[in-house]
């Protein structure tokens, strides 16, 4: 029997319009759909009236308190002849999340895998910089604790304009660490792209810095920042 494909497909980041024709027919093709979080997953699903068989992409029973991909179980899908569409809870599969492990594991085992394009928070904020992004770094989260001051320093002094993604959780606290490694460094903030309260904030750091804490009320949402 030969294996099925796994196509890696990208969703909207906000707003559910922002999905392409072939997505939704990848959606409604395949046997099997992996999403990070079944529940969000079903929304999209539900709007465009696709009736697909829907798993969790992480294990279960774990006692850990975040639950590990279960790779071996898709891969044994796949190889069974199942063609399975993979799905993040927003953007493309595969950038600061486990898809590239499963991209990586279905190689592995000679599965074909197909891309289908879409949505991305970190090119859609850099399609409206304004900048030139010839060349950039994109780094990914911040780190939580450990490392979190030697990234913030790579920020800083890296040449070449900066993409990372922020948590809201975390955006005062690192970009009070970012002004104090670099004041006067320039930022393109985007929180809640392409949702109803989108909203990009430009500046120096020290600038964005006071703006969202005269407006702590906004600090909220999914959030993309470049460094420059």
């Amino acid at each position: 029997m030969n294996s099925g494909i796994l196509y890696i497909v990208a969703t909207p980041i906000g707003n559910l319009e922002d999905i392409t024709f072939r997505a939704v027919k990848a959606l409604e093709k395949a046997d099997l759909i992996f999403c990070e979080d079944t529940r969000v997953t079903k929304k999209l699903l539900d709007h465009y009236k696709i009736v697909a068989e829907t798993r969790s992409f992480y294990g279960h029973g774990s006692k850990s308190r975040k639950p590990e991909p279960n790779f071996e179980y898709i891969i044994s899908e796949l190889k069974a002849g199942k063609n399975v569409a993979f799905v993040t809870d927003a953007g493309t599969p595969g950038i600061s999340d486990p898809g590239n492990r499963l991209v990586a594991k279905a190689i592995e085992n000679g599965i074909a895998v197909f891309p289908v394009s879409g949505a991305s928070a970190l090119t859609t904020l850099a399609s409206i910089s304004g900048i030139d992004l010839a060349k950039f770094m994109f780094l990914g989260f911040p780190p939580h604790k450990k490392g979190r001051e030697t990234f913030f320093k790579e920020v800083a002094g890296f040449k070449y304009p900066v993409i990372y993604y922020e948590s809201p959780h975390r955006l005062i606290k690192n970009l009070e660490l970012l002004r104090s490694l670099s004041s006067e460094k320039n930022i393109i903030l985007g929180r809640e792209l392409t949702k109803m309260f989108e909203e990009v904030v430009r500046g120096t750091v020290s600038e964005v810095l006071d703006y969202f804490k005269d407006n702590e009320e906004k600090v909220r949402g999914e959030i993309a920042v470049i460094v420059y």
